[in-house]
């Protein structure tokens, strides 16, 4: 074969591998990106969809959803035993109270990260009506969960909720927490305000609270 007739051949395999070598470097580019994003994603599913039709709350450039009082819905019935053994039931123990919910798991790294930052904000506001409970999910066992306490210094109870069932509680439309962590913010009418679904700053879950504290 003459040289004439081979350098089509040549060059159509030269467009091919640069085409091939582009297709590869974006596929590369495209699973890096998407390995970025689960890094910085929270821990995972509380095993719960998402919020469905008329959710009525608004969703903040922080990360925040709020609802105004008109729109807030019900908190569902929480009730279960406690990581200690004792039975806790949200409804009664806390009535009247605003109530800060914080859904965790020991095996979390940001769970682990936000912990000290809710530890405080507990024993700052307990004085002005605000207790804190935590729902621990997907340790299959307590020890791990109740050394996370230990080490954290967190002395308020949380219920021990290893399968999630309590996540499934939340019905559709309401600002349910999917995510390990998430933090609820519920006021003294027992109706859900405020929602985060990422690891909480010290900040961050005081702005959650303060606007539901000055509520009349």
């Amino acid at each position: 074969m003459s040289a004439a007739r081979r350098a089509p051949h040549s060059t159509d395999l030269s467009r091919s591998r640069r085409a091939g070598g582009r297709s590869g470097r974006a596929a590369l580019l495209a699973a890096g990106a998407a390995v970025a994003a689960l890094t910085l994603s929270a821990c995972g599913s509380g095993g719960t969809s998402g919020g469905g039709g008329n959710t009525n709350f608004v969703a903040g450039s922080d990360g925040i959803a709020t609802a105004a009082k008109a729109d807030r819905k019900p908190l569902p019935s929480l009730d279960g035993e406690t990581l200690e053994g004792e039975h806790l039931d949200l409804a009664k123990a806390y009535k009247g109270k605003i109530l800060v919910i914080n859904v965790w798991g020991s095996w979390c790294a940001p769970c682990r990260a936000e912990a000290p930052n809710f530890v405080k904000v507990a024993a700052d506001t307990k004085s002005e009506g605000v207790e804190f409970v935590g729902i621990n999910t997907r340790d299959p066992e307590r020890g791990p969960a109740l050394a996370f306490e230990k080490a954290h210094k967190v002395d308020y109870p949380s219920l021990y909720d290893p399968t999630g069932k309590l996540m499934l509680r939340f019905p559709k439309g309401t600002m349910n927490p999917n995510f390990i962590p998430s933090t609820l913010v519920v006021d003294r009418d027992g109706e859900i305000a405020a929602r985060s679904q990422q690891p909480l700053n010290e900040e961050k879950l005081r702005k959650m609270i303060d606007p539901v504290l000055a509520e009349k």
